[in-house]
Formats: structure tokens, sequence, C-alpha cells
């Protein structure tokens, strides 16, 4: 038994929730490989050398990943799975994008979401916006996962690294013109990533413009050393990137502490939220759905509340 781990990263960093997946990897059995591939990817190939539980570290370096397009990424870890017997990746929105067509190009079964490895072939996953935790089973001779980050503990790292294979790939021309490259628009964040932040405090439409956004929520958030999120009513109204969105068909989080700021509690963003550990809630609507899963609540004016709050911590 063998799994392959698709490391995500972003500007020569590996994201914290590629160690997650280890951990969920290693419960499978056998040797864990983790598949570093991009342009000039040196430095996230050391560092997924680092992380405990992995066995190997394979680096697919190419001109043609720079942008790691899921058209040319999928063919590539298709052929390297020919070795393995289990795919995996961080639950988000790469795994989304990739994940499906490797499981088409393998011709099996894509398991998206799992919350627990009951063995090799059975898993948990949350349906009907994990309300219902579902127990299944496959019969597909290879596995493609994704796996909750907040469901697994960080794997950690260590200063002796595994070992560092080099793959030589190129797309090929056909694969090439599937789709192209225009542009990206990259958040930049100075807090700790929202999908592994211990503390999250996330805004909701009730904020009423980006600058309010901002102004009120940044500085709490640095008192805090807290990860900045929102609701999807936020992130539709402009006020939030999208990659700051929890909620189901956002970021899911799991944070020790989670401070719901004008926000009403709608299905869609609890299912994002609810493992959370502790629960605060602003709201001026004493009757909203949030204050049922809060630990704590707050009626009031946001607007007043939150700079008194930043000002007190």
């Amino acid at each position: 038994m063998s799994t392959l781990i698709i490391a995500e990263h972003q500007n020569g960093q590996l994201r914290a929730i590629t160690r997650h997946a280890v951990t969920a990897a290693s419960q499978l059995g056998g040797e864990v490989h983790i598949l570093v591939a991009g342009h000039a990817v040196g430095d996230v190939a050391t560092q997924a050398a680092q992380v405990v539980g992995a066995s190997r570290v394979l680096v697919a370096d190419s001109l043609d990943l720079v942008h790691q397009l899921a058209e040319r990424l999928a063919p590539l870890i298709a052929s390297v799975a020919s070795r393995y017997d289990n795919v995996v990746a961080a639950s988000g929105t790469f795994a989304r994008n990739v994940l499906p067509r490797v499981a088409a190009l393998l011709d099996a079964n894509m398991i998206s979401d799992v919350l627990q490895i009951v063995n090799t072939d059975t898993f948990v996953r949350g349906i009907y916006a994990g309300n219902v935790h579902a127990t299944i089973q496959t019969t597909d001779a290879k596995r493609v996962l994704s796996v909750r980050p907040t469901a697994f503990v960080d794997a950690g790292i260590q200063p002796a690294g595994a070992p560092v294979e080099s793959l030589q790939w190129q797309v090929a021309a056909v694969d090439a013109q599937l789709a192209e490259w225009v542009s990206a628009e990259q958040t930049v964040s100075n807090g700790p990533e929202l999908a592994t932040a211990r503390t999250v405090i996330s805004g909701g439409r009730a904020l009423g413009s980006a600058e309010q956004f901002q102004k009120l929520l940044t500085p709490l958030a640095s008192k805090l050393g807290a990860a900045i999120g929102a609701s999807r009513a936020a992130v539709d109204e402009g006020y939030a990137p999208n990659d700051w969105q929890v909620g189901q068909t956002g970021v899911v989080v799991a944070p020790e502490l989670y401070l719901a700021v004008g926000i009403s509690g709608a299905v869609q963003h609890l299912a994002g939220m609810k493992d959370s550990g502790i629960v605060v809630a602003i709201n001026q609507d004493p009757d909203a759905p949030i204050f049922q899963h809060a630990d704590y609540g707050l009626v009031g004016d946001l607007f007043s509340l939150l700079p008194e709050l930043t000002s007190k911590l």
C-alpha cells in the first residue's frame, strides 16, 4: 500500500494543509510520497522533504507547470499515480479543480472531503452540508481522495529530510490547447492561513463596505493573531476576496476560537465553521440563527462594539 500526496504550494511556500493531508495518508499504511509540481519549486521540495511521515518527494519542475493549470497537472498526476494505490490532496479549491480530472483519467471514483479513514477502502465523509456523516466503501483499485485538513492534525516537520527525486515530464501539445493562462488576482495576508488558523474572525454583509470590513476586522485580527474570513454574502458584495469565504462552498475551518461579526448564520456558512471550539457572535438582531450555535453572543451595533473590543484587547 502506497500513497501519493499532491502538494499545494504558493509563492515558494508549501501550504500547511499539505501536512494535514500527510497525516491522513499515513493512516492508510505504507509509504507516503509527496509530488511537488510547478516551476522553480526547489524550496517547496525542500520543505516537503521535511514533513514528518513523508518517505520521498517527487519533483516535476517545468515551465509548462508554472501556473499549475489543472488541465496540465491532471495528466502528470495520473501518469505518476500508476505506481500508487492512493492519490490524496487536501480539500479546497485546488483539489476540487484537479482531483476529479485525475480520477477520470484513472477510471476511479472521486471521494471528496474525507473526515475519517476507517481502513484502506472505507471512509467517512460529510453530506447535506455536514449534517450527516456517511460511511462509504470503494472497490476501486486506485483511490482518489480529498481530505478535510481540519479533521487531521498537522504532521509537523523534522530537520532530516526525505530523499528528493526529479521527474522528467513535458506537457503534450494537445493538452497545451485545452486552457490558456490569462491572469490571477491574489490576496496577500500577513495573518495565518485561514484553513488551519487557531483563531478566525469572519465578517458578514452587515459591515456595509469593503472599507469598513478592513477597517474594523484587521486591527482586531492583528491583536488576536487571527485569520480573517467572510460570509458568502460579504464576498458576493465585494467586501472580501473569494478565498476568504467560510462555508460549504468555501473554506472549512475548525479553529479554537471563531468570531462571527455581522453574520446571520445561514446553513451554508454554518457548514464551514460548525466544528469550531468556541464560537462568539456579534449581531444587532437578537433572533439571528448564529446565536443558536454560539457559546457567547453579543447583541448590539458592531460599529461601536468592535472598536471597543479591539481597544480593550
